[in-house]
């Protein structure tokens, strides 16, 4: 069949319906998982599982050494980092580009330990030692239970690996929001973290840009009607869809600019050439009530606890009619922030209320034409952000 059609390519009444349909050269890491695009690449690479105390199971990975490192020659304690990713992706997306600018990769061959964290509800976090995952209660939470069960459970899990009492904190989107709010309700756990490392934060969300603001303005009632209550944004057969559209010369750009309308405009910086790998880890799912959570954000403007929607029900949960507030001023972790001018998740004007508001702010780095996928798949995200990482890592070290 695909021989017709490019036949009819050179047709030239009806070649242009057709050559559309011309596919790129498959990336091979599409169909594969983390640990297998790790070990692909030439890292060694370990997988783990993390029991949360209300008995999630999620699955992190371990990149313990550079590609080109001995491992005799790193036996010393090394610095420990851990990469939390954001809000309806998974660990997935920090290994998705090659080695020359992808954040894991960047950070193994930096010398440090890499730890790739997986928040309940995403592709890695579909385990609990009784709930079925099928089942609505598996999918009650939102973001309050990984601020107070995920990061915590894994945080400790990783210290206990690696024998450590510290580790820095890399966050992108809502793995800033987490560390927020769990760094500022947690002393104990905020004194395990040496520096906090937030990339396009997604944590005050007042001016939130783009399509995802329409989601505050829908009923949750209507969400729940349309979608149910228990997961959505879980891969389908829509990504094997998307796969074969996006991965077409003719189509690549267009799903390019249409995550441009998403997440910001900044086309250019995003490999068309990957799209096919991109769209096959993203997105990886999350719950119901944390897309109403988000969306509750968006219309107070408050980083504060989940609503359940009354006073009574609210009495019920906190012992106060409205959500508890999460107190960026008790956040004393060391921070520093880097913003994109072009982000419409992490948009400037609540990036810098944020920035005023962290009692520990150290560095904040501002990139104009960043947008909010820039921080992870970005083509010169080596320079822009990750080289500062690796700097202020190596700095603190040296001290």
């Amino acid at each position: 069949m695909w021989w017709l059609l490019r036949t009819m390519c050179f047709v030239h009444t009806i070649g242009n319906v057709f050559c559309f349909l011309e596919a790129k050269p498959k990336n091979p890491e599409t169909d594969m998982n983390v640990s297998e695009i790790i070990s692909h690449w030439g890292y060694e690479r370990e997988e783990h599982e993390v029991l949360t105390k209300d008995g999630y199971l999620l699955l992190i990975f371990r990149i313990p050494r550079g590609r080109n490192e001995r491992k005799e020659s790193s036996n010393t304690t090394k610095p420990v980092v851990y990469l939390q990713h954001g809000f309806t992706v998974s660990a997935d997306y920090w290994v998705l580009n090659p080695p020359s600018n992808c954040p894991a990769f960047l950070l193994a061959d930096a010398g440090f330990d890499v730890w790739l964290g997986n928040s309940r509800g995403s592709n890695n976090g579909r385990k609990h030692v009784r709930l079925d995952p099928n089942s609505k209660e598996f999918w009650d939470f939102s973001f309050d239970e990984q601020i107070e069960y995920d990061i915590p459970a894994t945080i400790d899990f990783i210290l206990n690996k690696t024998r450590q009492t510290q580790l820095y904190y890399v966050g992108h989107s809502q793995g800033a929001y987490i560390a927020y709010g769990a760094f500022a309700t947690n002393p104990q756990l905020a004194q395990k973290i040496k520096m906090n490392f937030a990339l396009g934060p997604v944590v005050l969300t007042k001016y939130l840009r783009g399509v995802l603001r329409t989601v505050a303005y829908i009923d949750p009632k209507v969400i729940k009607t349309l979608f149910g209550e228990k997961d959505i944004f879980s891969r389908s057969n829509d990504n094997a869809i998307l796969q074969f559209l996006c991965h077409r010369e003719k189509i690549a750009t267009a799903c390019n600019n249409l995550l441009t309308v998403i997440f910001g405009y900044n086309p250019k910086n995003l490999n068309e050439s990957r799209l096919d790998v991109y769209i096959g880890h993203i997105p990886a799912g999350t719950s119901i009530q944390s897309i109403l959570h988000f969306s509750q954000g968006i219309r107070s403007g408050l980083f504060q606890k989940y609503d359940w929607g009354s006073e009574s029900l609210n009495m019920q949960h906190y012992n106060q009619s409205t959500p508890p507030i999460y107190k960026i001023e008790n956040m004393k972790v060391r921070t520093a922030i880097w913003s994109g001018g072009q982000d419409l998740l992490g948009d400037p004007i609540d990036t810098e209320n944020l920035a005023a508001k962290t009692p520990n702010l150290v560095y904040h780095k501002k990139i104009p034409d960043y947008d909010h996928l820039g921080f992870i798949l970005g083509k010169d995200v080596a320079i822009q952000v990750y080289k500062n990482v690796i700097e202020f890592i190596n700095k603190d070290q040296s001290e």
